[in-house]
């Protein structure tokens, strides 16, 4: 368990889902007073949805830290924030129904994060993903928990894991114009009207959300259409 020296513990956490469901992992990361990564961990959650990664990222966070520590935790899941305060005190007055009077979705796990947060101060801020000058401690966590689904292996500081590498969708989204050969001239040309196609079809996204690959887009981001929903452009096309 992680214990405060300072007044409070600032902290990052995140999920991701490869296909929503698909290939799930979670993380979380705690900085020091500049922001830099201190401590961290992520896991393997085999096959589930977003929002089931967003939660158990939190709860492992909250199991992680000292409950008599202040702890502000920096989130880009406007879902599992919501779920947690706004959401939750209805959810129980209704008995863990919905306003639709339907079973509250993922309920085991909004009951043990309760239970977690109960007696102890916490303060949430929503951090919006994949800003040029966003925060450093809610991009590590994305990463760390995008390189867990993928690999669905755990990872850490105490485990003396190197920090998670870049997305593998940023990393591709680069090199795909090398092609030299002449039989793939004609290849090159599909993919160029196909990418012109595609291009005439984004927009800035009015809302933040979560891409097919598991990483969010902020409002104001270019995003496509994509085969399971809209998101990351790259995406589209890896597709």
């Amino acid at each position: 368990m992680i214990v405060g020296m300072a007044e409070r513990v600032i902290a990052a956490c995140d999920g991701a889902s490869k296909g929503n469901p698909g290939p799930a992992g979670w993380a979380w990361v705690v900085g020091d007073g500049t922001g830099t990564p201190t401590e961290w961990e992520a896991g393997p959650l085999g096959t589930a949805t977003n929002n089931v990664a967003e939660l158990t990222a939190l709860e492992r966070l909250l199991t992680a830290v000292d409950p008599g520590v202040p702890l502000e935790i920096r989130m880009d899941s406007q879902y599992a924030m919501k779920a947690v305060t706004t959401w939750l005190p209805g959810w129980k007055r209704k008995g863990w129904k919905t306003a639709a009077g339907k079973p509250v979705a993922n309920q085991e796990l909004v009951v043990r994060i309760d239970e977690l947060l109960d007696g102890r101060s916490v303060e949430f801020r929503y951090v919006p993903a994949h800003q040029v000058d966003g925060d450093p401690l809610n991009d590590f966590a994305d990463r760390a928990a995008s390189q867990a689904a993928i690999v669905q292996k755990p990872a850490g500081s105490e485990q003396g894991s190197p920090e998670p590498p870049k997305s593998p969708a940023a990393k591709k989204a680069a090199p795909a114009k090398k092609r030299t050969s002449a039989s793939s001239s004609s290849s090159a040309s599909s993919s160029a009207r196909t990418s012109s196609s595609s291009s005439s079809r984004t927009l800035k996204a009015k809302f933040p959300g979560r891409c097919r690959c598991g990483r969010s887009y902020a409002a104001g981001e270019t995003i496509a259409k994509n085969p399971d929903g809209w998101g990351h452009p790259e995406c589209r096309t890896e597709a």
